[in-house]
């Protein structure tokens, strides 16, 4: 029941092979759990949002109908990475559970589309977008402490409103960050293991305990995208959270949901 598999290198080393494959059921599982505390959290315990700002009425006007949250590059990033995060998982977990078929061309052609599309998201992130939207500031760490003080029946100010992305969504993005570097970092370097079309098979470009910690690496970062995927998917399709899965399909918001949820004033939209 170790969590790290390992074997004899022939110089009779021990080194790591890759992570114990019960830990796939370990984070499914771990995903399911969290749906049903959440579900119970939100239908017994939680409160209606509140917030301690609001736009006045006579305000709002001046704000667009549809407020543009996602350009169609950021849209399109979204979908390919999906399409590949899935075939990815698909692949490299469904014969280790008992589906056996012709994986690994399928697996590695899916790891070089994440990777393409991790490095334009990278440049378009810097060079398209407000870089900083998605990382966390003092407001957010404030606002976190205060909603933990008021989820436990102590007294603290209501939390403000988000800027284009909630707390929650940036400690997503962050959890995804480091899984999604990780598998796609040690996978480009395993591509020398197998043969492909890409690089010239080398599979003596690192020693076995290098070799052996990259599969290690590569497969825990694999096992906890299971978790984070189901977790992303699980609030796509909360029925209060649809209004942004929809802005992810067409790219905005009512101005409704705009002004109930984010201040302006940490996230202005465009007016044109």
């Amino acid at each position: 029941m170790g969590l790290i598999e390992w074997a004899k290198s022939p110089w009779g080393q021990d080194v790591p092979i890759h992570i114990a494959f019960f830990l796939i059921w370990v984070s499914a599982i771990g995903g399911l759990v969290f749906f049903i505390c959440h579900a119970v959290w939100l239908r017994y315990f939680a409160g209606a949002d509140e917030f301690a700002d609001h736009t006045p009425a006579d305000a709002a006007a001046r704000y667009p109908a549809k407020v543009a949250r996602h350009s169609l590059a950021a849209r399109a990033f979204h979908w390919v990475m999906a399409a590949s995060m899935f075939t990815l998982l698909f692949t490299a977990f469904l014969p280790k559970v008992g589906y056996k078929f012709d994986w690994v061309g399928y697996h590695w052609f899916a790891g070089l589309v994440l990777t393409a599309s991790i490095i334009f998201h990278i440049f378009h992130a810097i060079f398209g977008m407000d870089f900083w939207a998605i990382w966390p500031d003092a407001t957010d760490i404030e606002d976190s402490k205060r909603r933990l003080m008021r989820a436990f029946g102590k007294y603290a100010p209501a939390p403000r409103r988000a800027g284009k992305y909630p707390m929650e969504n940036k400690m997503y993005h962050l959890a995804i960050v480091f899984a999604g570097l990780s598998v796609t970092l040690t996978g480009f370097f395993m591509l020398f293991r197998v043969r492909t079309n890409i690089f010239p098979r080398n599979p003596y470009l690192f020693g076995d305990m290098t070799w052996g910690l990259m599969y290690v690496l590569h497969g825990a970062a694999g096992v906890g995208l299971i978790a984070l995927i189901m977790i992303h998917v699980y609030f796509a399709l909360r029925p209060e959270k649809l209004v942004i899965t929809k802005s992810m399909v067409f790219g905005t918001l009512d101005r409704s949901e705009y002004l109930e949820h984010h201040d302006p004033t940490r996230w202005a939209p465009e007016t044109k």
